[in-house]
């Protein structure tokens, strides 16, 4: 017989001694629990969607908590010495006197604008007279610390974070920490310190040149009467007006100080980091100062009645 007939039978089944492969090896079917894996996976997806649908509310609530301990750093500096009155004068002049010519400029011509919308309006009824008053109340209020804290955070907000986002990654904080000498002490702290003095300053130079605004174009361009007017504006403006838009500035300036100094502090990524910070500086700055004009022009309602227009 040949080598393949001396391997195999008949019937084909394998000789004695034939290479035969070993047997494959069946495994017994383990025990499923298909209710308990449906659980998990079910469990696990819930887990995972609140995560995802709470990581904004986690995402807001950590950087709330970053600009407290920022302000808590800062201010626990603020009896200690060294106290380096020249870097408060510094941060003083840049945030007031900087932004002083943007301020007479905008304060100017929003007084002009919102004169001559009240003259046109109040001209229907035959009041024109009180067009100085309407004008008066609006900038003391609202117009006048608002935008001027608008203007701050387009300039002096963008200016603290890119100064501060470039000293971080060029590590310069570091080496002010090296040589102890406290960052929040050295950078932070007068740049709040002069947002807080500087910008009910600047509010009520807004005021002022607005008001010069108004009368030009009231009583200069469209012939309202000047005694009227005038009296009007004292009968119907308050001193509480103007120092309701004084409370606000404070508030405005501090935030917007503050929003620049975190951004730029906590810059990361190079220039690219840098240009992030400044871009999200005013942006935030801006919609945290429109948010919180609200809820302070509530309070202040409530504490000062005759801002509600009870004249």
């Amino acid at each position: 017989m040949t080598g393949d007939e001396e391997t195999t039978n008949v019937a084909g089944a394998p000789m004695p001694g034939a290479d035969v492969p070993p047997p494959a090896v069946v495994e017994p079917p383990r025990a499923s629990n298909k209710n308990g894996e449906q659980k998990m996976t079910v469990g696990r997806a819930v887990w995972v969607g609140v995560k995802d649908a709470g990581a904004p509310l986690h995402g807001f609530l950590d950087v709330i908590g970053g600009h407290l301990i920022m302000v808590g750093r800062a201010f626990a500096w603020l009896p200690r010495r060294p106290f380096r009155p020249r870097t408060y004068l510094e941060a003083m002049e840049y945030i007031g006197f900087g932004s002083l010519p943007i301020i007479l400029l905008v304060g100017l011509f929003t007084g002009a604008v919102t004169s001559l919308q009240s003259v046109n309006a109040f001209r229907v009824f035959g009041f024109e007279s009180f067009s100085g008053g309407a004008t008066g109340k609006a900038l003391s209020i609202e117009l006048a610390p608002v935008l001027t804290s608008l203007m701050l955070a387009g300039r002096v907000s963008t200016g603290i974070a890119t100064e501060l986002g470039t000293m971080r990654i060029t590590e310069q904080i570091d080496a002010l920490e090296s040589m102890a000498v406290n960052p929040h002490q050295f950078l932070v702290l007068p740049r709040l310190m002069g947002g807080i003095f500087m910008a009910p300053i600047l509010t009520l130079i807004f005021f002022v040149v607005g008001m010069g605004g108004a009368y030009m174009v009231a009583v200069l361009v469209e012939g309202v009467p000047q005694g009227p007017w005038i009296a009007n504006l004292r009968e119907i403006v308050e001193m509480r007006d103007v120092v309701q838009g004084c409370l606000k500035a404070i508030f405005f300036g501090f935030m917007v100080s503050l929003i620049g100094c975190y951004q730029g502090y906590n810059a990361t990524g190079g220039g690219r980091g840098v240009g992030i910070g400044t871009a999200r500086a005013v942006v935030v700055a801006s919609v945290a100062t429109l948010v919180l004009d609200y809820f302070l022009t509530d309070i202040l309602f409530h504490l000062m009645p005759s801002a509600r227009g009870e004249w």
